[in-house]
């Protein structure tokens, strides 16, 4: 499910059902997203194992909150184990990385409006030719 308000589109909805859009959710990665004029919301959901890899996002700072299950957080290096209930800041220019340590997480991704979702990965080959 995923919903998407442009800027010129009245204000969406002020109560979102986190709990129930994630139990919902079948599919690993983006299950919901909601963009205003300002802001990004997602629903990320990964089975045990399976999450975010490792980069650095140098666009926003971005605030985590953790609807069902449980994670590793890694930011700069630094493990923080998280759960339901709990949230989680990245700050810009941050590495990072989630992994789900529960058999599914799902958690909310807040942060600035941005053009894209998925995090930048340089692949070896790039690196091989920036001097």
């Amino acid at each position: 499910m995923s919903h998407s308000i442009a800027s010129t589109n009245p204000a969406p909805e002020p109560l979102i059902d986190l709990l129930a859009l994630a139990q919902a959710a079948q599919s690993s990665g983006p299950v919901w997203s909601l963009t205003s004029a300002q802001l990004n919301m997602n629903i990320l959901r990964f089975t045990q194992g399976d999450g975010v890899p490792a980069h650095v996002n140098s666009e926003v700072d971005v605030l985590g909150v953790v609807i069902t299950g449980s994670a590793l957080v890694r930011v700069d290096g630094g493990e923080h184990h998280v759960q339901a209930g709990q949230a989680f800041f990245i700050p810009c220019g941050a590495q990072r990385s989630i992994s789900a340590t529960s058999p599914t997480l799902a958690y909310l991704s807040c942060h600035q409006r941005r053009a894209g979702l998925q995090p930048t990965v340089t692949r070896r080959s790039e690196r091989a030719t920036e001097h």
